[in-house]
């Protein structure tokens, strides 16, 4: 079992490996952590863990994540808005991120782009720092039966998931060639690309492997789609363009 300790970065969204992580850093327990990242060496990876908040355990509000929005910074301690056991506000599995970029603004605040990188749960969580810190259990992608050929169904399933959400006059947003063949790499992508709350997608990142995570989203795939169908109304939904998330 490997285990680790990272800094703690909680979001109202769902981290998936590989995917990229956009984010707007303006509350200071989350600068500070920033600041600290920046100290590590080039050639060392920036990394933190990505937690999703459980529905409606974030107390405190959350400002807008755009630049500009705030003006002045957020000062909160480490767990604040969080309860008086902040372990039991998060999801228990997670995402590690590794920061290949961040950038400080003349006002304090950061512009980070990282990626996701590997699953991990939960194990525990410590306030007694600036921000958040947490022990975490690495977790391996296990194959499961038969993956290769539902990563298959999955990619045909979402090919037409795509085409009925952008509207039948519309160009499909990923063409063949830009999909992966890989299983996991398949699940991950779907995963983060089909239009899903976030415990849906919490489900299936938690996924016991990666077979388990294809057939859900095979199900989910054929439900939406048809959803879609009886929508013709429905504007187009661009999937590859990530939103900048608040913190």
């Amino acid at each position: 079992m490997t285990t680790a300790r990272l800094p703690l970065f909680p979001l109202n969204a769902v981290l998936f490996p590989g995917l990229v992580l956009p984010l707007n850093v303006f509350e200071e327990r989350y600068r500070a952590m920033m600041r600290e990242l920046l100290k590590t060496d080039a050639d060392e990876p920036r990394r933190f863990a990505v937690v999703a908040i459980r529905d409606g355990r974030e107390i405190a509000p959350t400002a807008a994540g755009m630049p500009g929005a705030v003006s002045t910074p957020v000062d909160r301690g480490p767990a604040d808005g969080f309860g008086p056991d902040p372990i039991q506000a998060f999801h228990r599995v997670g995402c590690i991120a590794d920061a290949a970029k961040i950038r400080e603004r003349p006002d304090g605040s950061f512009e980070v782009l990282a990626t996701g990188t590997t699953r991990v749960k939960l194990l525990s969580v410590e306030a007694s720092g600036p921000y958040l810190t947490a022990e975490l259990e690495e977790l391996d992608e296990k194959p499961g039966e038969e993956a290769g050929a539902l990563a298959e169904g999955v990619l045909r399933a979402f090919r037409g998931y795509q085409k009925r959400l952008a509207g039948a006059s519309e160009r499909s947003l990923t063409t063949g060639a830009d999909l992966p063949d890989d299983p996991s790499v398949v699940s991950y992508l779907v995963a983060a690309a089909a239009v899903l709350d976030i415990p849906c997608k919490q489900r299936l990142l938690q996924a016991p492997d990666t077979a388990t995570r294809l057939r859900e989203e095979l199900t989910l795939l054929r439900s939406e789609t048809a959803v879609i169908r009886h929508l013709p109304s429905l504007p187009a939904v661009d999937l590859t363009r990530a939103p900048t998330h608040p913190n």
